[in-house]
């Protein structure tokens, strides 16, 4: 019998770690029609939940306008569960789901798709426009809860959906192809490590920008050249890495002043694309380089059913694996939230319900 009541981590407000509150008396979500309730056994750490809860989400006219992600209408209120990189297993089904996906053991794919087609143009996620997997429970829409039969363990794979499925639309953006280079800027963090190995399974080729003391861990991961961020002459730099090869294409996760820096070492018709800005959103364009040179540039944020069907081959077929840098109990969430903002470490955190973490620790 399922409880009526459960620990979860609850957000308040726009703010600090203050306004994440780690509750014991939760209702389990209701089985909506067309839903499954899943017993959540990981949830990864993601970038969009910290810039949610800061508010960090405002424009280029309005830097410091609180946001919610969503341009245009909000669909987070308060109070919210966040956590989208969700994995467990079906507990109970809503009215029209087949009773046989009972015990099934799932991955989320907590893009919430408003319209039929491929577009992104109005997509929420699971953890900001409905309560996510922070969480000993998560309802989630069936279609959204894919079944895996995998030898990773649970907290592995909840290393993938945020990370992986961004950096597979990324790429798919700048249409990347066997045989492209590809400069990953941020290739230590869960997307960037992510894009490493969904390059090698494109056949295109990585070449990784990273923090000291992450070199070898990133070539590990398939990355063909690995330098500093914060060399004295970064396009020198890329180009003794890289052997002079020209850069196809550009992945950055980490804007700021490093943009221009990445435009100029773009080849002829190249094309760059991000889906993210760590080091600062707000960056100097100089139109010329971007039209004399015929470049491409492309923004993307999370990704179509398709992308994540091909990253879900991906590790069925066993051609990307998860980078797992740390576990946490969910009542530690504020000590995993603060090693997240650290970046001082390779791949992504996550998240175990507390009874799930004890008895994993036990095994």
């Amino acid at each position: 019998m399922l409880p009526k009541t459960m620990k979860a981590i609850v957000l308040t407000a726009h703010g600090g770690l203050d306004k994440l509150v780690y509750r014991d008396d939760v209702p389990v979500p209701a089985c909506a029609a067309g839903d499954v309730l899943i017993e959540v056994t990981a949830c990864g750490l993601n970038n969009t939940d910290v810039w949610v809860r800061e508010g960090a989400y405002g424009t280029d006219d309005d830097p410091k306008a609180v946001s919610t992600w969503r341009r245009g209408r909000s669909t987070l209120s308060f109070p919210r569960i966040q956590g989208a990189d969700i994995v467990g297993r079906i507990v109970a089904v809503g009215g029209g789901v087949d009773p046989s996906r009972l015990g099934e053991r799932v991955i989320v794919d907590a893009s919430i798709y408003n319209r039929d087609d491929e577009s992104l143009a109005d997509i929420d996620y699971i953890g900001h426009g409905r309560d996510g997997g922070y969480a000993e429970y998560a309802a989630v829409p069936s279609a959204n809860a894919h079944r895996v039969d995998v030898s990773f363990a649970d907290a592995e794979l909840a290393t993938f959906w945020c990370a992986y499925h961004t950096g597979e639309q990324m790429l798919e953006r700048a249409d990347v192809k066997a045989g492209d280079n590809v400069l990953v800027t941020g290739a230590s963090g869960g997307v960037g490590s992510g894009i490493i190995q969904l390059c090698r399974a494109r056949g295109a080729v990585p070449y990784a920008v990273v923090g000291a003391g992450k070199e070898e861990a990133v070539r590990r991961l398939g990355a063909e050249g690995v330098m500093l961020r914060d060399g004295k002459d970064f396009i020198a730099d890329v180009k003794a890495m890289m052997g002079n090869k020209p850069v196809d294409v550009v992945a950055d996760l980490v804007g700021g002043a490093m943009f221009p820096h990445l435009l100029n070492v773009l080849r002829p018709e190249g094309r760059y694309t991000t889906a993210g800005a760590i080091a600062g959103p707000v960056v100097q364009l100089d139109l010329r380089t971007m039209y004399l040179k015929h470049l491409q540039l492309n923004g993307s944020s999370q990704g179509t059913r398709a992308a994540f069907k091909r990253v879900l081959d991906y590790i069925e077929s066993g051609r990307i694996k998860p980078v797992l840098a740390a576990t946490y109990p969910l009542s530690q969430f504020h000590e995993a939230q603060r090693r997240f903002m650290s970046k001082s470490f390779v791949g992504n955190i996550v998240v175990i319900p507390d009874r799930h973490y004890s008895a994993e620790r036990a095994a």
